[in-house]
């Protein structure tokens, strides 16, 4: 519990106001206006999230989501590691449990995911050259 209380501080000295309203805009389809607008620090995003079960010591899948579309890699690399190291969770073992927890995600889950082999295309070979 320490290292995830550490992550989380470590991220929101990283987080500006001008950052938290970035990161509040991009999840507007789970926290409702009138309560992001009650929002002002980054540990109370936090706490929001952990509150709505977005958010958890063995649940990052959603922070990580909206570090990505905001286009912040440095917080994400954090929490890659974090959970890496800390929860020995591999983005392998990961993917398959991230697109269920995001509600935007679900609906790439049968895009992202890999085919059957009853599924895939066999292709001739190329005609050869006379």
């Amino acid at each position: 519990m320490a290292e995830y209380t550490s992550l989380l501080s470590d991220l929101s000295e990283n987080i500006t106001n001008e950052d938290l309203e970035q990161l509040k805009s991009a999840c507007k389809e789970d926290i409702p206006e009138d309560q992001s607008n009650n929002i002002t620090s980054s540990k109370e995003w936090f706490s929001y999230l952990e509150k709505n079960d977005k958010l958890a010591q063995d649940n990052l899948s959603y922070i990580e989501h909206i570090f990505e579309i905001s286009r912040r890699p440095d917080l994400l690399t954090r929490v890659v590691e974090y959970r890496t190291t800390v929860l020995k969770i591999s983005e392998d073992d990961e993917i398959d449990t991230k697109l269920t927890r995001i509600p935007s995600a679900k609906k790439y889950k049968d895009i992202i995911r890999q085919p059957s082999e009853d599924e895939i295309i066999k292709l001739a070979p190329p005609p050869k050259k006379a």
